[in-house]
């Protein structure tokens, strides 16, 4: 928390900027008259409720200095929203398998897992986990002497030391969501429940719950052997499988699930709720093995697949296979990938490189009351409820389709070498791939992090310009395509400006989040909706067709979301040194994700032929 008294505010964007960017947003996806009425309502926006709307934000803004303009309605949005978790909010990330096969056997693997996310909390929790910073240039400024000159900057101008080495401290106030934290559903809006002083740890198998101690009375965390020895005990419990999984319940409409929670208290389960709502964290042990090659099945068990043995409430669960096959899945309420992916990056790195257990370990016998099965009191309702959620369940996974396509031929060595951005060609292949597939362009959404700001959360970087545009239209032009060299400068074109929008976007120079602010404010202040957000385009560019997101580390296997509008495609990539990949979501009926995944794999060859000097 060293820099976090000294972290620039998120800024507002000026009204006159947001709206130009808007338009330029919209520009590509709508024809010209749908775009002159658009641009007619914006430009009476901006003279009209526009700046009234806009001081409003700004005063808000000022009176809660502590935090951000976007941090409290954001936060609220995703906990008013009554769509099931899983799918629509829980996304996943997959990590690869330790090198060494002995390792990878559930046990070692589940208990190493445990020990490296329990000394990642303890770091947190005595202060002395090391910020999160990005750095520009990391030869110059990722160093010892770097270290020693920030930490002797007082906290209150500490990040602007750090800037002077172009190395820029992120908010690290999300952190303290990742344990002891769970979701609540209640009516209408759910809440988040923390928890100061909990000691165990949830675990699913089987449909049936298990608090396992896994720090002793004083906090410190339990011998390897011994938390060995109780991750054991839960193995080895030849218990049936549970005929009736709470679990299930986490994966239904929040209303629905809010009700039945509470009649579940009521008839005398508190006691033992209250211990799974205070765990640490949850790992749910699956009876189902994996192939790394084919990540489908992977992907869709960890990402929603079989909710009997799943709390998808949890701030952070562990998914792991019997083969230990792993991943995180995580409640997107709290926080985002930033602090997502560095709890993934330090328990991957340190479960395979400084394992506190090895297959040679011999677990602690003495159980001792650590290791509880906790018993539900179920009546008629609550049972007839569990089978309704787990069929609902059960219905939209039958719906879900999953498809992949992994490329060598585009990755970010080739790339850097032709001086584009990777992340624009990406992009700039999902805009190709969709217009071959449907002749047209559509709202699509990345998600990039404002972590640079006290409680920054995301902003959209709309990828689908006018310069997407014109690059896609030439290369399929059937009658006058230009030569190699200026599709060439196309996509260099391309790429210039999705870089600017990439900046914009993590300097919270965005639009998505300011409109959404004055929308919000005008709504606290029973202002009747302005025309804006009734029109057309607005609707248009928030149905977003197309979702994408990134996450890049050497631990992953892969990521992936659902579709966040019926008839669209949830896009999770990712690009290395030596190839690219993406695992696509849709629903059946609605998108046909294995044709988009071959149109996406003819964008690649396109793409790679003109950068190439290929046909």
């Amino acid at each position: 928390m060293h820099f976090q008294q000294s972290l620039p505010r998120l800024p507002i964007p000026l009204l006159e900027k947001t709206c130009e960017r808007y338009l330029a947003a919209l520009k590509p996806i709508l024809i010209d008259e749908s775009y002159r009425k658009t641009e007619d309502v914006v430009n009476r926006f901006k003279t009209g409720s526009g700046p009234q709307l806009q001081k409003m934000l700004k005063d808000r803004d000022l009176k809660n200095k502590h935090t951000s303009y976007i941090s409290e309605p954001w936060f609220d949005m995703y906990l008013r929203d009554r769509v099931p978790l899983p799918i629509n909010y829980n996304p996943v990330l997959i990590l690869k398998n330790d090198e060494r096969k002995e390792y990878n056997a559930p046990l070692i693997r589940a208990t190493n897992l445990i020990i490296s996310s329990l000394r990642f909390m303890k770091s947190l929790r005595d202060e002395c986990l090391e910020p999160e910073i990005f750095h520009l240039n990391p030869k110059k400024s990722d160093n010892e002497r770097y270290r020693r000159i920030v930490k002797l900057a007082p906290k209150a101008v500490a990040t602007y030391v750090s800037y002077a080495f172009k190395a820029f401290p992120l908010d690290m106030s999300q952190y303290s969501g990742l344990f002891r934290a769970t979701r609540i559903p209640e009516l209408d809006k759910d809440r988040i429940y923390r928890s100061e002083k909990s000691r165990h740890l949830l675990i699913i198998r089987n449909g049936h719950f298990y608090a396992v101690d896994v720090l002793d009375k004083d906090g410190n965390i339990e011998a390897p052997n011994v938390i060995l020895g109780r991750v054991k005990y839960v193995l080895q419990d030849n218990t049936p499988a549970n005929e009736f999984p709470l679990g299930s319940l986490t994966a239904w409409e929040r209303n629905k699930w809010a009700t039945v929670r509470h009649h579940l208290l009521d008839i005398g389960n508190e006691k033992t709720m209250k211990l799974v709502d205070s765990a640490l964290f949850c790992l749910c042990l699956d009876d189902s093995s994996y192939d790394e090659a084919n990540p489908v099945p992977l992907v869709r068990s960890f990402l929603a697949g079989d909710s009997s043995n799943r709390w998808f409430d949890k701030s952070v669960s562990i998914f792991m296979g019997k083969d230990g096959a792993s991943a995180i899945n995580f409640e997107h309420s709290w926080g985002d990938g930033v602090a997502v992916l560095r709890y993934f990056n330090e328990i991957y790195q340190d479960s395979t490189k400084s394992p506190l257990v090895h297959p040679d370990t011999n677990p602690a016998g003495d159980i001792d009351g650590s290791v509880k099965r906790l018993e539900f009191k179920l009546d008629d309702r609550m049972k007839e409820a569990i089978k309704e959620a787990e069929k609902a369940h059960n219905q939209v996974m039958d719906s879900l389709d999953l498809n992949f396509l992994i490329y060598h031929d585009i990755n970010k060595s080739s790339l850097k070498k032709n001086a584009v951005s990777p992340d624009s060609i990406i992009q700039l292949s999902f805009q190709l791939a969709f217009k071959m597939q449907y002749d047209k362009y559509v709202g699509t959404y990345e998600s990039c992090s404002t972590a640079a700001f006290k409680h920054g959360r995301t902003e959209t970087m709309r990828p689908c310009t006018i310069a997407t545009k014109t690059f896609c239209d030439a290369v399929l032009s059937k009658t006058d395509r230009p030569d190699r060299q200026q599709l060439r400068s196309m996509i260099d074109q391309c790429s210039t400006y999705h870089g600017q929008l990439t900046k914009e976007a993590a300097m919270g120079q965005g639009f998505d989040r300011h409109l959404f602010g004055l929308r919000h404010v005008a709504e606290l202040n029973g202002i009747p909706k302005p025309s804006i957000f009734e029109d057309a385009g607005y609707q248009i560019i928030n149905n977003n067709i197309l979702s994408t997101s990134t996450l890049s580390s050497p631990g992953i296997v892969a990521g992936g979301f659902g579709p966040v509008v019926k008839d669209g495609y949830g896009i999770g990539y990712v690009i290395s040194n030596d190839r690219c990949g993406a695992i696509v979501t849709s629903y059946k009926g609605q998108r046909n994700g294995s044709e988009f995944i071959k149109c996406l794999k003819e964008a690649f060859d396109t793409i790679r032929d003109v950068l190439q000097g290929g046909k």
